[in-house]
C-alpha cells in the first residue's frame, strides 16, 4: 500500500443501517406496475401464450431499437446463441473461436453441438476477446469468431470484423450483457452476421424470467433462424430441418414491450452512477489499489456490471457482506480451468490476462435506483477495509 493515501472516517450510524443490494427489481418494477400488469392481463384475456402478435410486436420495435433488419425473438439469452450455431451448420469438427473469460454458455453451446471451443485471452481493458490472440487461434476448421461484449462495453469490433473478413469467417456478436452499448455509432448486437442477446431478469433490459433475441441483416439467415426456432418445421408439423423449441413467450414478450421504451432512462441512470464511483474512488484516494472498469474513447458502456478488480478480492467481498453491501464474482474460473473443458487448451497455453481478472474481479451495485448514500457508503467501506488492513 506504499504511496497509497486511503481516507477514511469512523461509519456513522446512518451507514452501519444502509443496506445496499447487488441488485434490487423491485425498485425497477413499482414505477412500472400498472403498466406490466395491464400487458399480462392483455395476454391472459387473449390466451395466445406462444409466440403471436406480442411476440411479432416486440421483435419490431427492438429491431428499430437497436438498429437491425431483422429481431427473432428467442427462449433465452444461450438459446440464441445455439440456434445461431445450428443455423451456421456447426457441429462435430468444427472450431468457434471464444474469449475463456465470459458466462459459461459463451463455450457451452459450441460443445453441445459436439463442435471445440477454442479459447483465447481477453483485452485488459476490454475484457473482451483480444483481437491478436484471435489472430493467432485460427486454424483451417475455424467456422466462426463468437466475442462477447462483456459487462456492457463492445469488444474492439472494427479488429475482430478485420480478422473475420481475413480469415473468411462470420462473427456472432455474445451481447447477452450488451443491450445498448455501442462502439462509435453502432449498436452491440449490429457488427456481425449475428447478435445475441439476454433478457434474464438481472440484465439492463430483463424479462420476468428466460428469454433472449437473435439480431442480424441477413435474410436469409432471418429466416432459417425462425424455421430452428420452431422444431425446423414450416408449415406445421413438415420438418425440413431438425430445430428446437427456442419460442418466446407471449407473456415475456409483452413484459419487454412495457419496459424498453424505459431502457435509455435506466442505461442514463447507470453511466450516471459509473461516474459517481469515479468521484468517490477519487475522493477516497482508492486510485492506486482499486482498478476501475474503463470507457475508451469511441465507447458507450451501458453498466450490467461494474466490476473492479482489487487484490484480496475475496476478503473485500466477505467484508462488504459484513456491510450489507452486495456483491458478485463474474467470473471466478475460466473456461481453461473448468473441469468440463480439460484438455480443450493446450496445456502449455497461457491466458494471463483472464487469469488475473478471475481472481481480482468483483462486480458493485450499479442499478440506476441506487441512491447518493448508498454510493458512498460502498466507496467508504472498500476504503475502510483497504484502512484496516494495511
Amino acid at each position: 500500500m506504499a504511496g497509497t493515501a486511503i481516507v477514511s472516517s469512523p461509519a456513522s450510524n446512518a451507514a452501519a443501517d444502509l443496506s445496499v443490494p447487488l441488485l434490487d427489481l423491485v425498485a425497477q418494477y413499482q414505477p412500472i406496475r400498472n403498466d406490466i400488469l395491464a400487458a399480462v392481463t392483455r395476454v391472459c384475456d387473449s390466451q395466445r401464450f406462444i409466440m403471436g402478435p406480442e411476440v411479432d410486436g416486440l421483435e419490431r420495435e427492438l429491431a428499430a431499437m437497436i438498429g437491425v433488419e431483422h429481431a427473432i425473438g428467442v427462449s433465452s439469452g444461450t438459446d440464441a446463441l445455439l440456434v445461431v450455431l445450428m443455423a451456421l451448420g456447426i457441429g462435430p469438427g468444427d472450431e468457434v473461436i471464444t474469449p475463456t473469460f465470459s458466462f459459461f454458455a459463451t463455450a457451452g453451446c459450441v460443445s453441445r453441438l459436439g463442435a471445440t471451443p477454442v479459447f483465447v485471452d481477453v483485452d485488459p481493458v476490454t475484457l473482451a476477446a483480444d483481437p491478436a490472440d484471435v489472430a493467432r487461434a485460427i486454424t483451417t476448421k475455424t467456422r466462426a469468431l463468437m466475442p462477447v461484449h462483456l459487462f456492457g462495453l463492445c469488444a474492439d469490433m472494427d479488429a475482430l470484423r478485420a480478422v473475420a473478413t481475413r480469415a473468411g469467417v462470420p462473427i456472432i456478436e455474445d451481447a447477452a450483457q450488451a443491450i445498448g452499448a455501442r462502439k462509435g455509432d453502432r449498436q452491440a448486437g449490429t457488427f456481425g452476421l449475428a447478435g445475441c442477446f439476454s433478457f434474464f431478469p438481472s440484465k439492463n433490459l430483463g424479462a420476468f424470467g428466460d428469454a433472449g433475441l437473435v439480431t442480424t441483416n441477413d435474410e436469409s439467415f432471418a429466416t432459417e433462424l425462425r424455421l430452428l426456432r420452431n422444431h425446423g418445421a414450416e408449415p406445421k408439423y413438415y420438418h425440413s430441418r431438425i430445430g428446437g423449441n427456442f419460442r418466446l413467450d407471449a407473456l415475456q414478450a409483452a413484459v419487454l414491450r412495457v419496459k424498453a421504451p424505459h431502457l435509455e432512462a435506466w442505461t442514463h441512470a447507470r453511466r450516471a452512477n459509473a461516474d459517481a464511483y469515479r468521484a468517490l474512488f477519487a475522493e477516497f484516494g482508492l486510485q492506486e489499489v482499486v482498478e476501475l472498469p474503463e470507457e475508451p474513447a469511441g465507447y458507450t458502456h451501458i453498466y450490467n456490471q461494474f466490476s473492479i478488480q482489487v487484490p484480496n478480492r475475496d476478503a473485500l467481498k466477505d467484508y462488504l457482506t459484513s456491510r450489507r453491501i452486495g456483491t458478485e464474482i463474474y467470473y471466478p474460473v475460466p473456461f481453461h480451468r473448468q473441469e468440463c473443458f480439460a484438455g480443450v487448451a493446450p496445456p502449455d497455453a497461457a491466458f494471463p490476462v483472464a487469469d488475473r481478472a478471475a481472481d481480482r474481479a468483483l462486480a458493485l451495485p450499479i442499478y440506476g435506483e441506487l441512491t447518493a448514500a448508498q454510493l458512498r457508503h460502498v466507496v467508504k467501506s472498500i476504503a475502510d477495509f483497504f484502512q484496516t488492513s494495511r
